[in-house]
């Protein structure tokens, strides 16, 4: 394989394995033209109807959708081993102080790092939950646009403003979807609460919002208004579908049943229970119910097979072993959720999160021909389990490759890292972050 061979705008691939959403199949091409899927089908088939176009065969490697990162925050790339070991509220002593430290040069560099590391762990989509940043979020956008990656960009709006402007701004763009964020329901009136949500609903955006995270902030809620946060968003009636609550780690049976019955979205993220938070998402409960919910990074690391393999054993070490469920969920509903529903959860299952024609063409190559997945018995599991982002040989987004190897085939990502390295640090000393050093 070489990386010339995905360039052109018509491209008849013909892998090892192609990942359908009905699973793993041998013996399938995929036709991509400009920025969607064409054809999906057998290869033969395909081959037949497309004489002009020379296969590219991709022996022992994989075809599956690009992971979809329902939840991240763009600006915080230059502080998370500064978060490694604190109190849960880590957003007040640690990313609010780095955030407002920076400016437009620093933002812009935080964003992009973020995009090259998303790209690099399989991500093509990310949800950025708003920043506190003193910029304009053009910075992230341009950011990540020269990256390559589809974005779902947030604008905060806790104070009522700019919500409509920032809606049209993005309208029909190719790889940014306007989103509106208030970071946490005490951050705003209950009139701006629910004004936020019509507003998403009547353009159809994702309006994106934190949720019952850390045991302080559903008493702020409890003693302010009386009511739990997703109990006061259902009573302002700001959830419906257009809605993404993100984390939800402490929710009672009362409210997975609002979610289910309003159609509202969950962002499950459980690499950040692991290192911060005061639960762990009942991801399987919510299935269950028929709650809608994606897998999100939350900022922690962008590596999509770790993400997965950490959704499945967050929910065993938290739930399964105690009922006994050897299952919980199998294979394929970490990798659904971390894909098509995933995208679903950000308002995006008609362009985005599974190999089917219409959609964008954001996918992954992914080496199988493998010590760790040989022999192969059930690949999602195996995904789940062992796959590693050292296996991703090239990510496409809308039909362009975006990362080769690891790294940009079109723009300097060894550079990008060394400014990084530079700027970042710097950010920090100007934050003055207050930490509770380990002992």
């Amino acid at each position: 394989m070489r990386a010339e061979q995905f360039s052109g705008a018509r491209k008849l691939l013909v892998p090892e394995l192609l990942m359908l959403p009905e699973g793993p199949k041998r013996g399938q091409a995929v036709l991509v033209d400009g920025r969607k899927f064409k054809a999906v089908g057998p290869a033969r088939e395909l081959m037949a109807a497309h004489p002009g176009l020379r296969p590219v065969r991709l022996d022992g490697h994989l075809i599956m959708p690009g992971f979809v990162d329902a939840h991240h925050h763009l600006t915080q790339s230059f502080g998370k081993a500064q978060s490694f070991g604190q109190p849960s509220e880590i957003f007040k002593t640690i990313w609010e102080p780095l955030e407002h430290a920076l400016d437009k040069e620093s933002a812009y560099v935080s964003a992009k790092l973020a995009s090259l590391e998303a790209l690099r762990g399989g991500f093509t989509t990310v949800a950025d939950a708003g920043t506190r940043a003193p910029v304009d979020v053009a910075v992230l956008a341009k950011a990540t646009e020269e990256a390559g990656l589809r974005c779902v960009l947030s604008k905060v709006v806790s104070d009522g403003k700019g919500g409509p402007e920032h809606l049209r701004r993005w309208e029909a763009h190719p790889l940014i979807h306007p989103s509106l964020a208030i970071p946490v329901p005490e951050d705003a009136p209950g009139r701006i609460l629910k004004r936020t949500a019509d507003l998403c609903r009547e353009a159809g955006a994702v309006f994106q919002i934190h949720v019952n995270e850390h045991l302080a902030s559903v008493e702020r809620s409890l003693k302010s208004v009386g009511r739990r946060p997703v109990e006061q968003l259902h009573h302002l009636g700001a959830l419906g579908p257009h809605t993404l609550g993100s984390h939800a780690t402490l929710l009672t049976p009362d409210e997975m049943r609002m979610l289910a019955d309003s159609g509202a979205a969950i962002s499950y993220n459980p690499v950040a229970s692991a290192w911060k938070g005061n639960a762990v998402a009942h991801a399987t409960m919510l299935a269950a119910l028929g709650v809608r919910f994606g897998t999100g990074t939350d900022g922690t690391r962008g590596d999509g097979f770790r993400l997965v393999d950490a959704a499945e054993t967050a929910q065993r070490l938290a739930y399964g072993i105690a009922a006994g469920d050897s299952s919980c969920g199998a294979g394929r509903l970490w990798l659904e959720h971390a894909t098509s529903l995933s995208a679903d959860a950000l308002g995006l299952g008609k362009v985005t999160g599974e190999i089917a024609v219409g959609k964008a063409a954001d996918f992954l190559v992914v080496d199988i021909d493998v010590p760790e997945l040989t022999p192969s018995w059930d690949l999602e599991w195996e995904l789940v389990r062992l796959a590693n982002r050292d296996q991703i040989t090239a990510v496409v987004v809308d039909g362009k490759l975006r990362l080769w190897e690891g790294w940009p085939p079109d723009w300097d990502g060894p550079a990008l890292v060394a400014q990084a390295a530079k700027v970042g640090p710097e950010v920090v000393r100007r934050a003055g972050l207050q930490r509770v050093e380990p002992r």
